[in-house]
């Protein structure tokens, strides 16, 4: 089950990625007139896909994955150890961070009194919640890489 699931989620954060890519560049675009704008579609997708994408990592998080029912056993010891420490503090606070400011970000972007708060916002919230996504995402090469593609 852990490894469907894993797979799972390895899968959906493309399309994460791909739609907080696509707010980002929507809002520097300045495709953000109208209550459904192109950057509103994007923002609302994104949004999406990073809940679903939070919701199956914290079923990963709490109940499957041996990374952090190893780390919780001895929290203080698994801060001694990079590999424990990233799965189970800084990826998820990381990526909890950005499904944050995506929401933050869409909130503020349909209270914009005019296009250019709303592209502001937009581009500020959704670019930094893309940058964590960036950041947060265990890259191949890295010291707790993953492949970009799970079969």
């Amino acid at each position: 089950m852990y490894g469907t699931v894993l797979a799972i989620h390895s899968w959906i954060r493309w399309i994460a990625i791909v739609a907080a890519i696509g707010t980002t560049l929507a809002a520097l675009g300045n495709r953000t007139r109208g209550p459904d704008s192109a950057a509103d579609r994007w923002s609302l997708f994104a949004m999406t896909a990073l809940d679903v994408q939070m919701l199956i990592g914290l079923i990963l998080y709490f109940a499957l994955s041996p990374f952090t029912s190893r780390a919780m056993e001895d929290f203080s010891a698994a801060m001694k150890n990079g590999p424990l420490r990233f799965w189970a503090v800084e990826h998820v606070s990381t990526m909890l961070a950005a499904v944050v400011l995506a929401h933050v970000g869409r909130v503020l972007a349909r209270k914009a009194a005019s296009p250019e708060a709303k592209r502001t916002r937009l581009l500020v919230c959704f670019g930094l919640a893309t940058l964590l996504v960036m950041i947060g995402t265990p890259w191949p090469g890295m010291a707790n890489g993953r492949p970009l593609f799970r079969l």
